[in-house]
């Protein structure tokens, strides 16, 4: 039986959906957060340590949706702490850096951390972050399209600084 509490919360969302942001470090998943959830973009950050979460609340058909949005660290002593979130989440956003070839090569990596830690019908959509920046781009639009067809992942390129396609990402995913 529940408490009166949790009825109480429960009755604050219809759907609880889980997100989690993974990729190399400085790929720009903090600043996506924080454009998608408070519409604030910030030049710098500090690297999150660990994991970090921000909610937000959407209506979506008449019902709301309380999306929570897990943004883990990048650097490889903080993969043992963030391999835990994989299991709960129904849908993982893998960032890469479209001026950094470093951070595209390291796809398969957290891929692979994917397919092992997450469930299997999980949602992947793969995002090349950082679309403003054509003029410094290293991994080709079609390059990263044909990847993302070939291992069965949505694709988008986003701009956190020019909020670009971050709504389109968001609607995909409910």
């Amino acid at each position: 039986m529940s408490s009166p509490l949790q009825r109480t919360i429960s009755k604050r969302y219809d759907v609880l959906l889980r997100l989690l942001l993974v990729g190399e470090t400085g790929v720009g998943k903090t600043c996506l957060l924080c454009r998608y959830t408070h519409d604030e973009f910030v030049e710098s950050h500090i690297t999150t340590i660990g994991i970090d979460f921000k909610m937000k609340t959407l209506n979506i058909g008449g019902k709301t949706v309380k999306v929570q949005i897990w943004d883990t660290a990048g650097q490889e002593r903080f993969e043992s702490i963030t391999k835990q979130f994989y299991r709960r989440a129904q849908g993982i956003l893998l960032v890469y850096d479209i001026t950094s070839r470093q951070s595209y090569n390291a796809i398969p990596k957290w891929l692979n951390y994917i397919h092992q830690f997450a469930q299997e019908d999980v949602c992947i959509m793969l995002l090349g972050n950082k679309s403003d920046r054509e003029y410094q781009r290293m991994v080709t639009y079609n390059e990263a399209k044909k990847y993302a067809s070939e291992n069965s992942l949505m694709f988008y390129e986003t701009s956190a600084k020019a909020c670009d396609n971050l709504e389109r990402v968001s609607y995909v995913l409910h």
